[in-house]
C-alpha cells in the first residue's frame, strides 16, 4: 500500500481520534464571515493507517503527544521545519520492526568485506542513475557508464567523487556558476529541500526492516544520527535530481520554495522507479531496498535491490 505524504504549510491544530488525524484551523474557525458549511469542508480527518510522512512547516501549527504517538506507532516519519522552511527534525519509531534485536546484531556484526560489497553495489548504482539522468536531458555520460564497471569492494579508487565532479558540472548547463553546495545557488534550494524528504523515507524504511539508521556502512559522522540513511539514499538522489531538472526545464521559478514547487518536490514519495525490473513507487522502492539489506547483513542475499530511473 502506497503511504500518504501529508505537508502542513498553514497555522492550525493537529489533534487525533479514533486512529485518525484530526486537522481544525482555528483561524477559519473564527473567522465570522465566512459561511458555517465552508468552516466544516476545510477540516480533515486521515486515517493514520495510511500516512507515511508528515511535514510540519509553520510555526504556530500546534500538534497533540496524543496523535505524536499514534504516528510514531504506525512508523509515520515526522518532519518539522524551521522558520525559513526547511526540513531540519526528523522522529522515528525506536521499535520498528518485531525482529529488532536480532536484526542489530547481525548489522553491527556485519564483515568488512561485506560492507565493502554493500558500499561498491551502492555507489555502482547512484552512478548509473546519474549517467542515466544526465543521457535523459541529452548530456554526455560515456565516461559515466564506463565508471560503473569500473568501482571496486570499498570503492578505493573514489569513483563516487569523480562522478560526482562530473555529473554537478553538466546537469545544470544553463545555470551560470552552478556548484552543488548546500548553502549554494539556486537550484541548491531545491535539492536540499527533496533530499531531507527522500532521508525521511530511507530512514523510516530502515527502521521498518529492523535496522539501526545510526550505523552507516560508508558514513561514520558520529554527529549524524542517520549514517546508514545517508548511505542507502545515495542512488536515490538522482530521483530528486530528476523532479528538480524537470522544475528548471519547465521554466519555473526556481529561487524560492513557493507551494507549487513544493507539491513537485513532495511528489516524489509517489513518483515511478524501476526496481527488480517492476515498476514501483519511490516510497514502496524503498522498503524493497531497505528489506533486501537486511538480509544482506543476514545472510540470505547478496545484493541489495536498489532503484532505476524508468525509461
Amino acid at each position: 500500500m502506497i503511504k500518504r505524504t501529508l505537508y502542513f504549510g498553514n497555522p492550525g491544530y493537529l489533534s487525533r481520534k479514533d486512529d485518525q488525524l484530526v486537522l481544525r484551523l482555528p483561524e477559519v474557525e473564527k473567522n465570522e464571515t465566512l459561511p458555517e458549511s465552508f468552516k466544516k469542508g476545510v477540516h480533515a480527518i486521515i486515517p493514520i493507517e495510511d500516512i507515511g510522512v508528515v511535514i510540519l512547516d509553520h510555526t504556530r501549527l500546534t500538534i497533540t503527544q496524543y496523535l505524536i504517538d499514534g504516528l510514531i506507532e504506525n512508523n509515520v516519519a515526522l518532519i518539522s521545519c524551521d522558520k525559513t522552511h526547511h526540513p531540519t527534525g526528523l522522529m522515528l519509531n525506536l521499535s520498528g520492526n518485531k525482529l529488532q534485536s536480532a536484526k542489530f546484531k547481525e548489522q553491527l556484526n556485519a564483515s568488512q568485506p561485506l560492507v565493502k560489497q554493500l558500499w561498491q553495489q551502492t555507489i555502482k548504482a547512484k552512478i548509473s542513475n546519474q549517467a542515466f539522468l544526465l543521457q535523459r536531458f541529452g548530456y554526455e555520460a560515456t565516461n559515466m557508464t564506463k565508471w560503473v564497471g569500473d568501482v571496486k569492494s570499498g570503492d578505493p579508487d573514489n569513483l563516487e567523487a569523480r562522478a560526482a565532479a562530473y555529473y554537478w558540472k553538466n546537469i545544470f548547463p544553463q545555470i551560470k556558476g552552478f556548484k552543488r553546495e548546500r548553502e549554494g545557488i539556486p537550484p541548491n534550494n531545491l535539492l536540499n529541500y527533496t533530499y531531507a524528504i527522500l532521508r525521511a523515507i530511507i530512514a523510516r524504511s530502515l527502521v521498518g526492516s529492523g535496522l539501526l539508521p545510526t550505523l552507516g556502512i560508508h558514513h561514520r559522522n558520529q554527529y549524524n544520527h542517520y549514517c546508514l540513511a545517508d548511505d542507502i539514499m545515495e542512488p536515490y538522489r538522482p530521483f530528486a535530481d530528476a523532479v528538480v531538472c524537470e522544475i528548471i526545464k519547465n521554466g519555473e521559478d526556481y529561487h524560492d520554495l513557493n507551494p507549487s514547487i513544493k507539491k513537485q518536490l513532495l511528489g516524489i514519495a509517489t513518483m515511478d522507479v524501476r526496481i527488480n525490473g517492476e515498476r514501483s513507487p519511490l516510497m514502496v522502492a524503498a522498503q524493497r531496498t531497505t528489506a533486501s539489506l537486511a538480509k544482506c547483513f543476514d545472510g540470505t542475499e547478496k545484493k541489495v535491490l536498489y532503484p532505476e530511473l524508468p525509461t
